[in-house]
């Protein structure tokens, strides 16, 4: 992948954003709190399932006391049948910065989701339109009993590089990767990877949050296990009796398996230890493919002090950045050394 690195002066023509990413469970939300209330700024969701109504308890968002305390975009905009790809993602959210900054306020982009940061910066890498036809082919192979591992074991054939950066319960972008395939016979991620981004849509300065592997594991045994107190199996079963079970987005993370356990009776047990597992995959994931993401910096939380206050040298950098286009000193940041999570 070549990204066309901008010259100060086109730079200095974009929207200043600051995006701020990382695993799940690793303190995002505590933190854009923080920073929005600081930098008069407002907060849009980069989180693929947070986009859907309903989907509150297994998408972890932010409580709506938290809503209220901070502008929140892009979060229960869809139903949870409609369909939503990437590039329906970016047009949303530039639009919502432009917005946010005709209003003298500044954006700040926080979630998980890798490529939702690369496109709403970077751009689509042109491919060739959805065939429906091969779609079709795969929802009924989705729709089998472990379908969907099937699909994924097709995809790693193909294309084991793309593989790496998916979700293996992520139906839509495993499809997405067998139907370029398919079209084009090269594998989605050499495209990638050849592809030359022109110039980018913003002047982002992306953060990207870690924490030890153990404690990040620990962290997600945990958001689980409060998930499941927090009622997840009732909002599944009232999810699921108002819209399709074959709705794309119920093939995500938690929500697949609260179906097998609904449907298929897997014991409850089991269904939350493989909602742990492969969240903790998930997270290796994520790490992965932020670490491919050029111009990342990289903080280790927590970041805010006991008292739940900023550090003065982030929110000076941060400041900076957003009113004046300066570039961050960064002494704040630190490698990301973990590099078995």
């Amino acid at each position: 992948m070549e990204i066309h690195a901008p010259t100060p002066e086109e730079l200095a023509t974009l929207p200043r954003v600051i995006i701020l990413a990382g695993p799940t469970a690793v303190g995002k939300t505590a933190l854009s709190l923080a920073l929005a209330k600081s930098l008069n700024a407002e907060l849009i969701n980069m989180d693929s399932v947070q986009i859907y109504k309903g989907l509150d308890i297994g998408s972890a968002k932010a409580s709506l006391e938290e809503r209220a305390e901070v502008p929140h975009h892009l979060i229960d905009v869809l139903e949870p049948n409609e369909d939503h790809n990437v590039g329906d993602f970016k047009d949303r959210a530039l639009e919502v910065i432009a917005d946010i900054h005709s209003r003298q306020k500044h954006a700040i982009v926080v979630g998980g989701t890798g490529l939702y940061l690369r496109v709403l910066v970077h751009g689509l890498l042109e491919s060739p339109p959805p065939d429906a036809t091969i779609r079709a082919r795969h929802k009924e192979i989705a729709a089998e009993p472990d379908g969907i591992e099937r699909l994924y074991a097709m995809l790693q054939e193909v294309d084991v590089e793309l593989s790496q950066t998916i979700h293996h319960n992520d139906f839509v972008r495993i499809s997405r990767g067998l139907e370029i395939f398919e079209q084009t016979g090269v594998p989605l991620s050499q495209q990638q990877r050849e592809h030359k981004f022109k110039l980018p849509h913003l002047n982002a300065l992306k953060i990207a949050l870690w924490r030890p592997r153990q404690q990040l594991y620990d962290r997600i045994n945990a958001r689980v296990d409060m998930m499941m107190d927090a009622g997840f199996v009732e909002e599944c079963k009232a999810l699921y009796a108002q819209y399709p079970l074959d709705s794309n987005v119920f093939s995500s993370l938690g929500y697949r398996q609260m179906k097998d356990h609904l449907y298929e009776s897997v014991p409850l047990d089991i269904t939350v230890e493989q909602i742990q597992q492969k969240t903790r995959r998930y997270a290796k994931q994520q790490l992965s493919w932020l670490r491919s993401e050029p111009d990342v910096y990289w903080l280790r939380a927590p970041v805010l002090d006991e008292d739940g206050t900023i550090p003065e040298a982030l929110l000076h950098d941060l400041r900076g950045f957003l009113e004046q286009g300066s570039e961050p000193v960064a002494a704040w940041a630190s490698p990301h050394k973990d590099q078995q999570v």
